[in-house]
């Protein structure tokens, strides 16, 4: 599977595991485990939950998927509330994430969206949640241009790895700001909901002619030509949620496949990005 580099060097797959809502129903628990391990075995290590999944329970039903594996081989990332990511509550919702997902360290913690607590604040924990062992690094989620530059204007803000974003081909919207900016400042992006299932600009994408016919002609489904869009670029990391291993096994492939110039120039014209800056979709 191809790699993409976080700004401190660190490589990690193109495609990991999303668990937004994983975890909330006991009859998909086997299902949904086997899902997660059924990737991690075939190269999908980087795993993304978040303390508001199911107020924990994402977190708890990924600390039992893998606990049968070592813990160094994989990329563990959770997020906190805004509400909780100042000095008052940070290092205790950190502390009840690693609890929950069995572990002594997460390997990207990131602010869900931007909230009250001065972004200062919330960095200069991150930074001390990082000298203490209790993260590796920290990112941001749900941060458009103007949000990341206030970011990279505070002290330690430029170490920042990553801004995960809604980002898919029917929402566009960050390829026009956002995403030059970030590659500018060498911060990737990681896309939820890759496959199309949020955004308020979704609508008629999976029935769309263009798309069926590329499928068609991969022999593949438009879920999959879904996520090889969204990594087109090879700056941008996908983490699509799965509760089978079938539809992991679905992801997985998906990222080796390759679009011609012409299919990928077809798609834009059949979604075309806004002429305008418009504000950061969110489902």
């Amino acid at each position: 599977m191809k790699q993409i580099l976080l700004k401190d060097g660190t490589a990690l797959p193109c495609v990991g595991q999303g668990t937004w809502f994983v975890g909330e129903h006991d009859s998909k628990r086997a299902s949904e485990i086997e899902a997660l391990r059924w990737g991690i075995e075939h190269d999908m290590t980087l795993i993304d939950t978040a303390e508001m999944y199911g107020e924990g329970a994402s977190e708890e039903l990924v600390g039992e998927a893998i606990a049968p594996y070592e813990r160094e081989k994989l990329f563990l990332v959770s997020k906190v509330y805004p509400w909780n990511a100042g000095r008052a509550h940070i290092f205790d919702s950190c502390e009840q994430s690693l609890k929950r997902l069995g572990t002594s360290y997460l390997d990207l913690y990131l602010l869900h969206w931007r909230g009250s607590v001065p972004l200062a604040e919330t960095v200069s924990c991150m930074e001390e949640l990082v000298r203490n062992g209790m993260i590796r690094r920290w990112g941001v989620s749900n941060f458009d241009t103007d949000d990341m530059e206030e970011l990279y204007g505070v002290k330690h803000g430029d170490r920042c790895q990553i801004d995960q974003v809604l980002y898919h081909l029917g929402s566009r919207g960050t390829e026009l700001e956002l995403q030059p900016w970030l590659k500018e400042h060498d911060t990737p992006l990681m896309a939820y909901c890759p496959l199309g299932q949020g955004g308020t600009l979704r609508s008629g994408m999976t029935k769309n002619p263009v798309l069926k016919q590329i499928a068609e002609d991969h022999q593949v489904s438009v879920f999959q030509v879904l996520l090889a869009f969204v990594l087109r670029s090879g700056t941008v990391f996908a983490i699509p949620k799965a509760g089978t291993a079938a539809h992991v096994q679905a992801n997985r492939e998906a990222a080796d496949l390759v679009l011609s110039p012409q299919e990928i120039a077809s798609l834009e014209q059949a979604f075309p990005a806004p002429k305008h800056p418009v504000g950061l979709d969110m489902v």
